[in-house]
C-alpha cells in the first residue's frame, strides 16, 4: 500500500499545471464545470480489502489475514443539489484478493484459504464540498452501498473441510472518505481516499457446527481502503 500512495501523489503532480493551482491568482479553469444539474465521468483506483472476525470465545490465536492490492473501475453520476452538495451515484467493478491463516493446523492445506472476490457495487454518496480556491476544492464524502460478490460461493455444497470457503453473495455497508477536484484545463480530476465498511456478516458457517474453521467465528465482515482517481 506503500507503493500505492506514492502512485497516488505522483499522479497529483503529474497533473496539468498542478502546481500552478496554488498560486495566487491562477487562471481559472473550468469555471461553469460545477454549475451544471447532471455531470458524467469514470473512475480507476485501487483497494486493499481485509477482514474484521468476532469471535464466540476469546480463546486461542486470531484468524490471519494476508491482505493484497486490488484494482477499481466504474461510472458516476453525479445531481448537483446546492453550490456545496452533490448526490453521487457511484457503481462499479472491484477485484481483491485475501489469504486467510487459520490457527491450530499443522497442513498448510487446512491452514491456508485464499479469497479471491469481485464485488459489483452501487454506492449512492453526498458529496460536501467546501467553497474553491482558484483551481482545487476540497470535499467529504460519505454514503451507503449494495455489492454483489460474484466469488462468494454461497451456492457450493462443499465447505471448509473439502477445501472451500464460502460467503455470502449481497453484502450492505457504508463508506466515507475525503478528496481534491482539480480544475485542469480539459477536465476535472479527483484523487481521492476511501474508508469502505461493511454492516452484513458475511461468512457461511461449514455445515459442521463444531468446524475448526467457521466453529468459533460470530460474525466476518469486510473493511477496505480505496485510492480512486475520478475524471469527469
Amino acid at each position: 500500500m506503500k507503493n500505492v500512495l506514492l502512485l497516488f501523489g505522483l499522479l497529483i503532480l503529474a497533473c496539468p499545471n498542478s502546481l500552478a493551482q496554488f498560486k495566487k491568482d491562477p487562471i481559472l479553469n473550468l469555471q461553469t464545470e460545477d454549475q451544471k444539474l447532471l455531470n458524467w465521468g469514470y473512475y480507476l483506483g485501487f483497494n486493499q480489502y481485509d477482514f474484521q472476525f468476532e469471535y464466540q470465545n476469546d480463546i486461542g490465536e486470531d484468524i490471519l489475514v494476508n491482505k493484497s492490492t486490488g484494482f477499481n473501475v466504474g461510472l458516476i453520476g453525479e445531481l448537483r443539489l446546492n453550490e456545496f452538495l452533490d448526490a453521487r451515484f457511484e457503481p462499479g467493478l472491484l477485484y481483491t484478493a485475501r489469504t486467510l491463516g487459520f490457527p491450530g493446523f499443522t497442513s498448510e492445506a487446512d491452514a491456508l484459504r485464499e479469497v479471491k472476490s469481485t464485488y459489483i457495487r452501487f454506492p449512492l454518496l453526498l458529496k460536501v464540498s467546501a467553497k474553491r480556491f482558484g483551481n482545487w476544492k476540497p470535499y467529504v464524502t460519505g454514503g451507503v452501498y449494495a455489492a454483489t460478490n460474484l466469488g462468494s460461493k454461497e451456492d457450493s455444497l462443499d465447505d471448509n473441510s473439502s477445501g472451500e470457503f464460502r460467503m455470502k453473495q449481497n453484502v450492505y455497508g457504508y463508506e466515507i472518505g475525503f478528496g481534491i477536484d482539480i480544475y485542469t484545463e480539459y477536465f476535472k480530476f479527483s484523487p481521492s481516499i476511501r474508508g469502505v465498511f461493511a454492516l452484513t456478516d458475511e461468512i457461511i458457517p461449514d455445515n459442521d457446527p463444531n468446524s475448526p474453521w467457521t466453529g468459533n467465528i460470530d460474525a466476518m465482515r469486510t473493511r477496505g481502503f480505496f485510492i480512486n482517481f475520478t475524471f469527469e
